[in-house]
């Protein structure tokens, strides 16, 4: 019926080793790579983005935050509780009121290499 499409077989296992020594050394630490995939996890929720996107704009308040995206403050607060813990925005207090703001330009950088990549 199906014929099973798999891939030839090696006969024989040649390991590069001056390729795999370089790449080792070039290889972040385990933990860095974790706190990496941690970050990227962070950035896998429309919410945020679009949270993320409205600040490249302007500094904003939950209220702002929340008229723009048409959700409650609630909403909003645990998403900025999340990407404050992941150090992607920042805060100021102004009386009663905090404003939040990106962290730094790295998250900007981090976006616009995403949204080129997916609009190439």
């Amino acid at each position: 019926m199906g014929e099973q499409n798999t891939a030839p077989a090696c006969e024989f296992m040649h390991v590069h080793q001056e390729i795999v020594e370089k790449v080792n050394q070039a290889m972040p630490q385990e933990e860095q790579l974790f706190d990496l995939a941690e970050l990227f996890k962070i950035f896998g929720d429309s919410t945020r983005i679009r949270i993320l996107y409205l600040l490249f704009e302007a500094e904003m308040c939950v209220c702002d935050i929340a008229q723009l995206l048409g959700m409650t403050q609630s909403a909003i607060s645990h998403q900025l509780q999340v990407l404050k813990k992941s150090k992607l925005v920042k805060y100021r207090r102004e009386g009663k009121t905090v404003f939040y703001s990106l962290a730094d330009s790295h998250v900007r950088a981090i976006l616009d290499q995403g949204m080129e990549h997916v609009c190439e």
